[in-house]
C-alpha cells in the first residue's frame, strides 16, 4: 500500500466521497462515479482512497451496507427482503450470503438474536443503563489539563 495523500484538498475531497457513500449506502457506488465526485481519475481515486482509509473503495461500501442492514434488522420489522434492498443489494441471495460471511450469522439469526438482547435488557431500569453508558469521567477536564501541563 502506498503512503497516504498528504495534499490537503484531496483528503477534503476523499473525504467528500466516503461521507456521500455514507449518507446513501443504498445507491450505486463505482469507482468512477467516487472518481468524479472527487475530481481525480478513478485510478488515482482509488489508489488514493485505499491509502487514506485503508481499504478499498469496495469494502468501505461494503461494510457501510452492513452496518446500515444490520441496524435495519435490529430496530425494524421490515422483511428481510426490504432490508436487503434497503441496504444497497439487487439480490435477497448475495444479500444472506455476504451478511452471514461477514457477521457470522444468518440476517434472521441475527434480528432474533438482538431482539433477544433488547428484552433482556428490559428488565434492567434505565437509570442503570444510562449510568452505563455514560463516559467514563473520573476527573475534571480543566483539572486533567492542568496535571498534563506539569508533567
Amino acid at each position: 500500500m502506498s503512503a497516504a495523500p498528504t495534499d490537503p484538498a484531496l483528503l477534503r475531497r476523499l473525504l467528500r466521497a466516503r461521507d456521500r457513500v455514507a449518507a446513501a449506502p443504498h445507491e450505486r457506488w463505482s469507482v468512477a462515479r467516487l472518481a468524479k465526485l472527487s475530481g481525480v481519475s478513478p485510478a488515482h481515486f482509488a489508489r488514493s482512497f485505499h491509502a487514506a482509509f485503508g481499504a478499498p473503495p469496495h469494502r468501505v461500501v461494503l461494510s457501510l451496507r452492513l452496518e446500515r442492514a444490520a441496524a435495519l434488522l435490529r430496530d425494524t420489522d421490515l422483511p428481510i427482503a426490504e432490508v436487503a434492498l434497503a441496504s444497497g443489494w439487487r439480490s435477497l441471495g448475495s444479500f444472506g450470503r455476504t451478511f452471514s460471511a461477514v457477521l457470522g450469522l444468518s440476517p434472521s439469526a441475527h434480528r432474533a438474536q438482538s431482539q433477544a438482547a433488547r428484552a433482556a435488557l428490559a428488565a434492567v431500569p434505565p437509570c442503570f443503563l444510562q449510568a452505563g453508558a455514560r463516559p467514563d469521567l473520573t476527573i475534571a477536564v480543566s483539572e486533567k489539563r492542568r496535571q498534563q501541563a506539569t508533567e
